[in-house]
């Protein structure tokens, strides 16, 4: 299967969410895509630019996850727009991407973490999702490049789903361990695993894992949630007491998955801790506030993930319009500033903007010249300007 490179904007030409998140979603793919080895119908971003993409390189299986997940995003984008030919685009290298991701993986989609197969499990639901018909494309989201990317979700979610379930133990009073070495539970393998039970229907387990996440992780003082619970030495548990803003990404997304009366209202307590100066995870000053963001690497994630449920939050009309509107302008304000302090070095025209693994910081001086781009930071930025643009839809600017 083989797709066409979209044409690149002219970033003069460019006005409203979508747009910007289109050109976001050009970037990477210019900047960062390929096939791996030259093997037709591959698809493997390299990690860093300028850098290699090769069989020996860095595996960075989650960051590959996210990106399925901002295809879904741009697909769902273009869908609501009624272009059903940037709709085969996204879902084809989708697609790609999943099967590259099985082979570079051993032809497997699984591995020894389970907060790495929990996100891919997440994007690969989604996937699926792009068969479902829409008001705006009934007919053409049930087959063609959605039909086959989809018929290949479906193999990576029957051969992950039952992983994450046995990594549920009673161990240090339930959720899920890290990886194979069983001596760590977490946030990042628990909170993928209660929102796909939530997102099945499966209610009680989703229920429990956040329960479980409430209970053990929850630091009462500022309402926000410690990374995990680690067996020591002598065999007693030990709080992990870092605060990571992808930790309370994960728990906002079950709450709102759920969307029972109890899970909106700890919803809405939670975007309410997370919008507190002070806490590490808000930026104050400057025309509004923004999220805070983990530097690069893996860190580099952290924050577009928060966005990604934040905009799932304030789309969410069962929830307190307060909460929503809360939820909304530190998505929309974060892209704003993703968006203003982008950086267009000489080889932009062919390549598309930078942006800043940090909005606070413009891209110009973040990434000046000499300091690697990496993937992670990009699809940050892409996958916050895509929450952006579909906040958009629910009167949120």
């Amino acid at each position: 299967m083989t797709e066409p490179n979209p044409p690149s904007t002219p970033e003069a030409a460019v006005t409203g969410a979508g747009a910007r998140a289109e050109v976001a979603a050009t970037a990477v793919h210019l900047r960062f895509g390929g096939r791996l080895l030259g093997l037709p119908g591959t698809y493997l971003p390299r990690v860093s630019w300028p850098g290699r993409r090769d069989w020996r390189g860095p595996w960075n299986f989650w960051w590959l996850a996210h990106h399925v997940d901002c295809l879904v995003d741009a697909a769902q984008r273009a869908r609501r727009a009624g272009e059903p030919h940037a709709m085969t685009r996204y879902a084809a290298r989708a697609h790609l991407l999943l099967r590259t991701i099985r082979l570079r993986n051993v032809l497997v989609f699984t591995n020894a973490y389970y907060d790495d197969m929990g996100w891919l499990l997440l994007a690969a639901q989604r996937v699926r999702a792009l068969t479902l018909p829409s008001p705006s494309a009934p007919v053409f989201a049930s087959r063609g490049a959605s039909a086959a990317a989809a018929r290949l979700a479906t193999v990576a979610a029957r051969a992950i789903a039952p992983r994450l379930a046995a990594a549920e133990t009673p161990d240090l009073g339930g959720g899920l361990w890290w990886n194979t070495s069983r001596d760590f539970k977490n946030v990042p393998a628990t909170g993928p695993a209660a929102i796909f039970a939530a997102r099945i229907g499966d209610t009680n387990r989703a229920r429990r894992l956040v329960d479980w996440m409430y209970a053990a992780l929850l630091d009462p003082v500022t309402g926000l949630f410690l990374d995990g619970m680690r067996i020591g030495p002598d065999r007693t548990p030990q709080l992990v007491r870092d605060v990571y803003s992808y930790n309370q990404g994960l728990v906002l997304g079950a709450l709102i998955d759920l969307g029972d009366a109890e899970s909106l209202r700890r919803a809405a307590a939670l975007i309410d801790a997370v919008d507190t100066v002070g806490n590490g995870l808000i930026v104050a000053g400057g025309p509004r506030r923004t999220l805070a963001a983990h530097g690069g690497g893996d860190g580099g994630l952290f924050t577009g993930i928060l966005a990604r449920y934040l905009a799932r939050a304030a789309g969410c009309p069962d929830l307190d319009h307060a909460a929503r509107a809360r939820a909304a302008d530190l998505v929309c304000g974060t892209a704003q500033a993703l968006w203003t302090g982008r950086h267009e070095p000489p080889t932009a025209r062919a390549t598309g903007p930078i942006f800043s693994p940090d909005p606070a910081v413009a891209a110009a001086v973040s990434q000046a010249p000499g300091i690697p781009v990496e993937l992670s930071t990009q699809l940050q930025a892409w996958m916050i300007l895509e929450a952006a643009a579909a906040l958009t839809l629910e009167g949120w600017s």
